[in-house]
């Protein structure tokens, strides 16, 4: 007998090739397919007489079909008439076969699903849902409200329909095991599991159409909740797991950074100087360190970074920095040059580009432990690389990158028995509620404030007809000693995308400017040309650089103080600071620009006056949450963020108080039930997530 922990190819109609496509959904069992929610619901319980049928919504009728043809003039479409005891209506279609049009016998009834659409010369019904019924007993609506659910890749909606509804009758006699206790479901005031599951994929008969998400909002919060506590308590574990393994304590080397910090020709500010102590503190103890450390784009986080890994390199330890691209990984390498190169630090790079030869002498040196910090991009997880005594890893843009990623990297730590300490870094600010549930497992250290004497950057929203004007400023800023970005969202035209190029702009611009230097970089250059473009604009040797969004993170030019960027309502309100914070390093007062298309949707709108009206981070990632959602904020599906089946940070985030508060219940009390929940909602256990 099928239960609901039986294998998902038991299924009928699950061969091994639909069961790979389910098994790469994290569908591998047959409760996996309750899980798959409807998006959204329909109303086909009331069936209207034709003539009473609403138009331009969806709706349900039915009728004898009278005329069936295939009509050529025009473009080729099948044509049925079918007519009721009120009024005759055409459904056409326009795909179809020859099969399809041998169904619609005259004299047969169908039930159609669709839009009722009327123009000047015709009322029809344009590629209904339909089905043939025998007798006047199957002519009524459906008893509930009928489920859409969202396609999964190659596996049509129907057959995943199909699906569910099959582990929706197993579910009739193999009951999903309920996690909670019931003093925890009714505390929260929640519906059990079976009954949130059966009313979410099969709404009673009484759910009233018109207030369907009021009316099922607490069976979604019931699966919400348990999803954001499995989550949170995978990251909870973590930070437990670390805090219960040993790391090297970093005592020695105090002097050393004071010195350092003194030999800056800056000051740092009083938040620099908070965060740097609180990531000092940790170093000095013999449990991993797991901070965050948040700053807004040039607050000046890397600073801080460097103190930390010279802290562990005082301690004749290694430190190992890791960048989401080679050139973040160019601009740290300067900058630690810079820093340390008084203090006889070796200091290497390492990333996926370099000759095999070069590669393979790096590699010797940093297992002999000539090597002090090592700079790199994701090069740094490969198998072949081996650290000799790695107690420091800083991971910048965190992001980018996921939790597995991190736990890849600390075992890099494991020759000496001892985890490394860690440092994640972002400039991208994360709204509380977003922090609460991605980042659990991480202390928190923040930099909100700007160094003395960095000027506010002036926002100028301007319409693309008002090109001229710009160019003409970029023009006099340029002669006048300083620098410019112009930021397009593509590299080459599109023909689906309507959206102005990098290549286009930058022949335009060029010509038009002469006979100030115009560069181009973007993500297609190879990393050599890239940097080589980045090293002449920072060289002042270019004016002007044309750019895609490649450079939104980790290039520093104080003398550049003017961005322009084309087509702002395309883009989401982190993004846009991230490429505003490009400029404004200097002493400079500098000025963004955005060109906007009209017309601009009333989202775009309110993007762009945001963007304006502040230049605080925090606020922005906020509003950016509210408007694009937290995937979008942080990167659509990057591996950073937990990939919610269900859940959702922004309508959810009144769930995250109580999701902390129960946590702690069930990981003290109920340790097999948190357990099993953490393994339902990851189809896994990996080793960063046991419990």
């Amino acid at each position: 007998m099928l239960t609901l922990n039986s294998e998902i190819e038991t299924l009928k109609g699950v061969g091994p090739a639909l069961k790979k496509k389910l098994n790469a959904c994290g569908v591998n069992l047959i409760e996996d397919l309750l899980f798959l929610l409807p998006y959204r619901y329909e109303d086909r319980t009331k069936l209207y007489p034709i003539a009473d049928a609403p138009h331009n919504e969806r709706a349900l009728i039915a009728g004898r079909i009278t005329d069936s043809k295939i009509l050529f003039y025009g473009r080729r479409s099948l044509s049925i008439t079918i007519e009721d005891e009120t009024k005759k209506l055409k459904l056409r279609f326009f795909y179809f076969s020859n099969s399809q049009f041998q169904q619609f016998k005259n004299n047969s009834h169908v039930i159609c699903y669709g839009t009722i659409r009327t123009d000047s010369k015709r009322t029809e019904m344009i590629h209904p849902e339909y089905r043939f019924i025998n007798s006047k007993k199957e002519l009524k609506g459906d008893e509930t409200l009928t489920p859409i659910y969202s396609a999964i890749d190659g596996i049509q909606t129907g057959r995943l329909k199909n699906l569910i509804r099959q582990a929706l009758n197993v579910m009739k006699t193999s009951k999903p095991q309920e996690l909670f206790p019931k003093k925890i479901l009714n505390d929260l005031k929640l519906p059990n599991l079976e009954n949130a599951l059966i009313n979410l994929h099969q709404p009673p008969p009484q759910t009233d159409w018109s207030n369907t998400e009021d009316t099922l909002v607490k069976c979604r919060e019931r699966l919400s909740f348990e999803e954001l506590l499995a989550n949170y308590i995978r990251l909870r574990k973590l930070k437990l797991l670390a805090q219960n393994t040993t790391a090297t304590a970093l005592k020695d080397g105090n002097n050393k950074v004071i010195d350092f910090i003194q030999s800056l020709k800056f000051n740092l500010t009083p938040a620099q100087k908070k965060a740097y102590k609180e990531i000092l503190d940790d170093l000095d103890k013999k449990r991993p360190m797991m901070r965050m450390l948040q700053g807004d784009v040039g607050s000046g986080k890397t600073i801080v970074a460097a103190i930390a890994c010279l802290k562990a390199i005082s301690n004749k330890t290694q430190a190992a920095i890791m960048a989401p691209t080679e050139l973040l990984a160019e601009q740290h390498m300067e900058s630690f040059l810079h820093w340390f190169g008084p203090l006889k630090i070796n200091v290497i790079k390492l990333t996926g580009g370099q000759k095999k030869t070069i590669r393979k002498e790096i590699l010797s040196q940093v297992e002999n432990g000539k090597i002090d910090l090592i700079i790199g991009t994701h090069a740094l997880f490969q198998d072949g690389v081996v650290f000799k005594n790695l107690s420091l890893i800083v991971i910048d843009e965190q992001h980018r990158f996921g939790v597995n990623q991190r736990v890849a990297l600390r075992k890099k730590g494991e020759a000496l028995k001892k985890q490394p300490h860690q440092l994640i870094m972002t400039a991208t600010p994360i709204p509380r509620t977003l922090a609460m549930a991605a980042y659990a497992d991480l202390d928190s250290s923040i930099i909100d404030k700007l160094p003395v004497g960095r000027k506010s950057i002036e926002t100028i929203v301007i319409p693309n007809d008002k090109r001229k004007s710009v160019i003409d400023r970029v023009k006099n800023a340029c002669i006048n000693g300083e620098q410019a970005y112009w930021v397009c969202p593509l590299i080459e035209e599109s023909e689906t995308i309507k959206a102005d190029a990098a290549t286009d702009r930058y022949d335009h611009l060029k010509d038009i400017l002469k006979p100030l230097s115009v560069g181009l970089i973007h993500g297609r250059q190879k990393n050599s040309e890239k940097e080589n473009m980045m090293r002449l604009f920072k060289d002042a040797h270019i004016k002007l650089l044309v750019a895609t969004t490649v450079i939104e993170v980790g290039v520093d030019v104080p003398n550049a103080s003017l961005m322009i960027i084309e087509n702002a309502e395309r883009m989401g309100l982190s993004q846009l600071h991230q490429l505003r914070g490009r400029v404004g390093r200097g002493n400079k007062q500098s000025y963004c620009i955005l060109l906007y298309k009209k017309p601009l949707s009333a989202i775009a709108h309110e993007r762009l006056s945001v963007i304006r009206e502040t230049n605080d981070g925090f606020k922005i990632a906020q509003k950016d949450m509210e408007l694009r959602g937290p995937g979008e904020l942080l990167g659509t599906k990057q591996t950073g963020l937990p990939q919610y089946r269900i859940a959702d940070l922004v309508r959810d985030a009144h769930l995250l108080p109580k999701v902390q508060k129960i946590a702690d219940n069930m990981m003290n009390n109920f340790p097999k039930e948190t357990k099993k929940m953490v393994i339902r909602w990851s189809n896994s256990e990996h080793d960063y997530g046991k419990v």
